[in-house]
């Protein structure tokens, strides 16, 4: 049996998505975990799906996470945890940001947003629901929303015996700081909910 954990990250270009994988790679190869990132930027820049896949475990082979092995699935948008949902492993944890940014398909009138996106994925896998989008308002910058889902992620993991906070502070601009680790810190605390 494999001690290898999976995790994989989705969301929206703009959204800090590879910031935050960055942080967890370095924290867990600073805890002694062997690790493997992945992370694809697609059409990032014009808003785009990004994903980054995070495997760690005593020996990992493979960044890459497959159909049916993600055991946690932290999506920093809506729409983009339906579009990977397929990569969950059975029993696999979800965490999702209540925050829609609405397609090129969607802007232009092609189609709308679906509907009951959180219902549905609550049908499928155990889901928590996060408002990181206004806990980051409400820290003072909005822009703190991956921290927060960062913070949500650690602590749905049962990481947080690592020290993540030295690995923020050498990722993120010293001016920005304290804002991130509050972040960090309430997305930790919303989970403990």
């Amino acid at each position: 049996m494999s001690d290898v954990k999976s995790i994989l990250m989705v969301g929206v270009g703009g959204q800090g998505t590879i910031l935050a994988g960055k942080i967890l790679s370095m924290g867990l190869m600073a805890a002694g975990y062997d690790v493997k990132m992945s992370e694809v930027h697609g059409m990032a820049q014009r808003g785009g799906s990004v994903s980054n896949q995070v495997r760690f475990g005593k020996k990992v082979y493979s960044p890459i996470i497959g159909k049916g092995q993600a055991d946690i699935l932290v999506a920093f948008e809506m729409m983009e945890a339906m579009r990977w949902l397929e990569y969950l492993k059975p029993g696999g944890k979800i965490v999702v940001n209540d925050f829609r940014i609405p397609s090129g398909p969607i802007l232009i009138g092609a189609c709308d947003y679906p509907e009951q996106v959180l219902e549905s994925l609550k049908t499928k896998a155990d889901t928590t629901v996060i408002q990181a989008g206004e806990i980051a308002k409400q820290i003072g910058n909005p822009r703190t929303m991956n921290l927060v889902l960062f913070g949500a992620l650690v602590k749905g993991m049962n990481l947080t015996d690592i020290d993540f906070e030295t690995e923020i502070a050498a990722n993120v601009k010293p001016e920005t700081l304290k804002l991130n680790l509050e972040a960090f810190r309430a997305g930790i605390a919303a989970l403990e909910k």
